[in-house]
């Protein structure tokens, strides 16, 4: 049998060539602990801890994956966001943690509006359009995205309470499926260049869907024209609309709100001081 702190050596070291050193451990860290069902701090007090065969060879199909630079996220199954946690599979973007931030200003902005009709354009795996959802039960969310393996994925987290309505549309050539208008309008759509590819890595590039990452770069604020268009369509009155943007694009694409005439466009930084949000309001 093998023992724990044997496989987290090994491991950490194996996977340690395709990132840094403490990444590659941390992820073999979270590997164990889900794949044997323990507690973190085992890891540290029972590192003689003896791994019994089956586990162990599931544990090394695990690392056959992650050395193949496929992302934990997928290998597990799931991917922590906003204190739950969501499926996802190759048809969805893995949650980044800067979409929280998206979501506590929604959030923030839909205290004393109880009953707010929401909308998420280019849901992925319904993370943005779930957490508001779960966190304002008697709100209304309704979410569209163009992939339908990626809106099976979003339909099937199986959140208790209230969910939101999910339905297939191409933002940029379909009619919205939804009437009415709404409260909130939020997108994190697709908005790194195509020759930024160079700089990605390769578990970005290899796994997650390039249509739910990258835009061309002739024209790289075409899904924010298209949010202008249905947001000054179907924002309501004294609405507020929230974008998540490229870091090399802030003025520009706040300057297509501002064209679309919208009312307070600004730009909101990220936990790293980058530019990462645009809001604006009817």
């Amino acid at each position: 049998m093998m023992l724990l702190r044997e496989f987290i050596q090994d491991a950490s070291a194996a996977l340690g060539r395709l990132y840094p050193f403490e990444e590659a451990r941390s992820m073999v860290l979270s590997l164990v602990t889900d794949r044997l069902g323990i507690p973190p701090y085992t890891c540290l007090t029972e590192p003689d801890m003896r791994i019994e065969a089956r586990l162990a060879e599931a544990l090394e199909k695990d690392m056959e994956r992650l050395l193949r630079a496929e992302p934990l996220q997928y290998v597990l199954g799931y991917s922590e966001f906003h204190g739950r946690r969501f499926h996802v599979t190759e048809a969805t973007l893995i949650p980044r943690p800067e979409t929280e931030m998206l979501c506590r200003e929604a959030l923030r902005f839909m205290e004393g509006r109880p009953r707010s009709r929401v909308l998420d354009l280019c849901t992925g795996s319904g993370c943005i359009a779930w957490t508001i959802a779960q966190e304002n039960p008697s709100s209304e969310v309704f979410a569209t995205d163009i992939s339908e393996a990626a809106l099976e994925v979003a339909a099937n987290q199986g959140f208790p309470g209230n969910a939101p309505l999910f339905s297939r549309s191409d933002l940029l050539s379909e009619e919205l499926p939804f009437p009415g208008e709404f409260d909130l309008i939020v997108s994190n759509p697709p908005y790194i260049a195509e020759s930024e590819k160079e700089s990605m890595r390769e578990n970005v590039l290899g796994y997650e869907p390039s249509i739910a990452l990258f835009v061309p770069d002739s024209d790289p604020l075409v899904f924010y024209r298209a949010v202008a268009s249905v947001a000054s369509r179907r924002l309501a009155p004294g609405g507020l609309g929230i974008v998540e943007i490229n870091e090399r694009f802030p003025r520009e694409t706040a300057d297509v709100f501002r064209s679309a005439l919208f009312q307070e466009v600004g730009t909101e930084s990220d936990y790293f001081g980058k530019p990462r949000f645009v809001t604006f309001s009817k």
